[in-house]
């Protein structure tokens, strides 16, 4: 049978059917994708081959305050940062000896945390209500794909149905997250996913107990006499719950340690003779892997299936959220005709290099967890022996460095500054300097009305061009004014009475500062001929030909 998808309240020449946006995948990456897009107005239609949602366990546990950020421009960020844990301590241990305690200070303008630790099944929940209040968004559960046709202004997938019926959903685009499905929707269009599987297990339990001291603190065990050779990893989570993952051999059978006993007392290594209770336990191997190219056509992957990093530092999600608002609002301007088409390529040549960092940072870490070499595993050895004491070998041990945004300073919508370079990543604590390619300092500014705004918040309106005092803000407006998406100007000598703003960016009184969709700053400009003409680059905008300004048209 065919079933008509939702209808978009606006036909454009880039949509000329009128079509929804279809998001395959009902995971958080697939939430967040399909929440975006209706910010911009897009009707969506999320497809998912599970008949309902099924519960998980804590799995992806740590989320980055700039994902929050992002959940919270959807409605949710404020109460999964609320309901989870912030540990404020990493202990590191070395065969029961403690090596180091790592403290954390937040420097920033945010109201949200550096990071929190929250199940990915209350995350899910959380925005499934956010999903079930919008009316721009639709679920079909019970889908599995079987077959994706593309023409030049659609994208259609064969759906087969659990009753045998064969259902085909059409869109102007897919936003596929498809999780551990990847590999289908993978071959079905091309992509290949080179990279490695590790013969190590980890064996992961979620605890609900008590341990007194531990719940603000992350612990991490290398080569403890409880598990010789391997890494334990320990994280509070909520109601009194610890995420424990063991690192286990390859031959580790999870159901003959629960019969024998073992596993209670491998769990009681750690707790002792504290009750305890198992919510949720899994075993899995990791991979290090990503496709060759994240845009087939109008199909555009995201999260798991694009890229599979290993677990240290909490690379997954907090890689596959950033994926799916990049992918949405590239997607929503196209849809809505405010943007190129060409705008959509640009989603692989940004999300890729992240996926690329993320799997060279990722295995730095497994290089030290698990040497594979002599001159590896001596190196280890005396790194971890001497870092007790020695600041320069405390600084070489590797556990997993958390999780960064990415930084498109390399990207073709970012504008270069002479003025403004791009430092490296600061050091551990600091906030980064800001320049194009780097995401907006969060602070707030001073609205007409009195009330205050988050820059963030303003820039995912559309593009955001903050203008210095001595710059003339009336002509930058002019010189936007012919760019058909939305465009908020904003004079520094009104919104910013005390210099808070200026201070962040680092902007100075005659420049203009522009900020794309997703928050990123894509370039600093000195005169409104050229802050249109970046502003234009930014999202490689549509003018109005009514309306357009000689510096974009």
């Amino acid at each position: 049978m065919t079933t008509p998808a939702t209808p978009s309240s606006t036909a454009t020449p880039d949509n000329p059917a009128g079509q929804p946006a279809v998001v395959l995948g009902c995971g958080p990456v697939g939430q967040t994708a399909a929440l975006c897009l209706a910010s911009w107005g897009v009707p969506v239609v999320m497809l998912d081959a599970r008949p309902e949602r099924d519960p998980i366990g804590s799995k992806a546990l740590c989320q980055q305050r700039d994902v929050l950020d992002v959940w919270d421009h959807l409605g949710a960020g404020r109460q999964i940062a609320a309901e989870g844990v912030t540990w404020t301590r990493a202990v590191t241990l070395y065969q029961g000896r403690e090596l180091f305690t790592q403290g954390f200070v937040d420097r920033g303008h945010s109201p949200f945390p550096p990071f929190v630790n929250i199940g990915q099944n209350r995350t899910e929940e959380l925005l499934d209500e956010k999903i079930h209040a919008n009316p721009l968004i639709s679920e079909r559960w019970g889908r599995t794909v079987e077959a994706i046709e593309q023409d030049d202004d659609s994208i259609t997938l064969a759906c087969r149905l659990a009753d045998g019926s064969l259902e085909r959903v059409t869109g102007a685009f897919c936003i596929a997250a498809p999780g551990n499905m990847g590999h289908l929707v993978r071959d079905m269009v091309g992509m290949s996913f080179e990279g490695t599987t590790f013969e190590d297990q980890f064996l992961i339990c979620d605890i609900r107990t008590t341990l007194p001291g531990w719940e603000l603190e992350r612990r991490f065990y290398f080569d403890p006499e409880w598990n010789p050779g391997r890494q334990v990893l320990i994280h509070p989570c909520p109601d009194s719950t610890y995420r424990i993952d063991w690192q286990v051999p390859p031959s580790y059978d999870l159901q003959a340690e629960q019969a024998s006993g073992a596993l209670d007392a491998r769990i009681r290594k750690i707790v002792g003779d504290a009750d305890y209770e198992i919510i949720w336990h899994s075993v899995y191997r990791f991979h290090a892997r990503q496709v060759d190219r994240m845009v087939a056509g109008r199909l555009l992957m995201a999260g798991d299936g694009a890229h599979l990093v290993a677990p240290f530092g909490a690379r997954g999600l907090n890689s596959g959220v950033p994926d799916a608002e990049n992918a949405a609002w590239k997607v929503a301007f196209v849809m809505r005709g405010w943007a190129d088409p060409s705008l959509i390529d640009t989603y692989h040549d940004e999300r890729h290099a992240a996926a690329t960092e993320n799997l060279d940072v990722t295995a730095a870490t497994m290089r030290f967890l698990v040497p594979q070499s002599d001159a590896e595993r001596a190196q280890r050895l005396a790194i971890l022996e001497a870092a007790g004491t020695d600041p320069e070998a405390r600084a070489q041990v590797n556990s997993g460095r958390m999780a960064e945004p990415f930084w498109y300073v390399d990207s073709p919508l970012t504008t270069a500054s002479e003025t403004h370079p791009f430092h490296g990543r600061p050091p551990k604590g600091e906030d980064p300097v800001a320049a194009p390619g780097v995401i907006a300092p969060d602070v707030a500014v001073t609205l007409a009305d009195g009330s205050t705004a988050r820059v963030r918040a303003l820039a995912r309106q559309g593009v955001l061009v903050l203008v210095g005092a001595e710059l003339d803000s009336s002509a930058v407006a002019d010189a936007v004014a012919g760019l058909r998406c939305p465009t908020t100007v904003l004079s520094l000598g009104e919104v910013d009475p005390d210099g808070t703003v200026a201070a962040a960016f680092g902007a100075a009184p005659d420049e203009a500062w522009i900020v794309r969709p997703d928050a990123h700053i894509s370039a600093v400009a000195t005169s409104a001929a050229e802050a249109g003409t970046a502003a234009y680059r930014a999202v490689r905008a549509r003018v109005a030909a009514s309306a357009a300004s000689p510096a974009i048209a």
